[in-house]
């Protein structure tokens, strides 16, 4: 039985941990070679060797580029360093992220800019770096990972959600243009999700709302029809659907994985 990916080649952005770590492994699990993207060099050279080892990957199946997807010359590098190597580029997931939360009078517009930085532009430089090797894919894929906060309005959250709804739209305007290269691009929209990010926010969320951590866990529990946090396999087993032929005919989508936060 062949794997879903075998032989694909994927760019992972914010590879080094959580849920972009998790879709590493399950690409790689599925037969994807796997081009790793991360500020954060030493938890990458990490993840190389854990799926070098527990896969019995070549080492040559696993490439790491430590970089800011804030900048563009280095994403540019980075796309052409992936073909240099693999010889083709399949898959592209936009995983890096970062998370602020502050009641909007107290955010200033370097908030907003930062997390437009990372959470929109960063997936603008990587499309447009790897657009030209996408289109030589018979079966490229682009996966935006956003958020529940991409389709709703919260409190304390106003760049972050900005953010996402931008990424939201960016998906839709990409799966327009890019649908006559046979591209398919979707976002994933996960709600709670038990990484560290889910502890940051804990932490920083809690005190924009004036409640204790146990509180404000409880009440985001509360929200949740399933009434748990989901896991990060859980995004990434979406990720893998949409990384593969099982989801060709599916583009401009954004997909809740949220336990049923929200509904539209």
């Amino acid at each position: 039985m062949s794997k879903r990916l075998q032989n694909k080649v994927a760019i992972i952005s914010g590879a080094s941990q959580g849920i972009g770590q998790e879709i590493a492994k399950n690409f790689a699990k599925e037969g994807a070679k796997l081009c790793l993207i991360s500020r954060r060099e030493e938890a990458l050279q990490k993840l190389s060797l854990e799926l070098t080892l527990q896969l019995n990957l070549q080492t040559s199946d696993v490439m790491i580029i430590a970089l800011d997807v804030t900048d563009k010359e280095a994403c540019d590098k980075a796309a052409r360093a992936c073909m240099a190597h693999f010889g083709r580029v399949d898959i592209l997931v936009n995983n890096a992220g970062i998370y602020r939360s502050k009641p909007f009078m107290e955010h200033g517009i370097d908030d907003f800019k930062q997390l437009m930085d990372v959470n929109v532009y960063g997936a603008v430089h990587m499309a447009q770096a790897c657009f030209e090797f996408l289109q030589k894919s018979p079966a490229a894929r682009i996966i935006n990972m956003a958020s529940t906060a991409g389709k709703w309005g919260s409190k304390n959250q106003s760049a972050y959600n900005t953010s996402k709804h931008a990424l939201i739209g960016l998906t839709r305007c990409l799966a327009l243009e890019f649908g006559a290269y046979a591209i398919t691009v979707n976002a994933i929209c996960p709600g709670f999700v038990q990484t560290a990010m889910l502890e940051d926010l804990k932490a920083t969320a809690s005190q924009s709302a004036g409640l204790s951590q146990d509180e404000f866990y409880r009440s985001t529990l509360a929200r949740i029809p399933l009434g748990r946090v989901m896991k990060p396999q859980e995004i990434s087993s979406m990720a893998l659907y949409l990384a593969s032929e099982e989801s060709s005919g599916m583009t401009g989508q954004s997909i809740h994985v949220d336990g049923g936060m929200v509904f539209s």
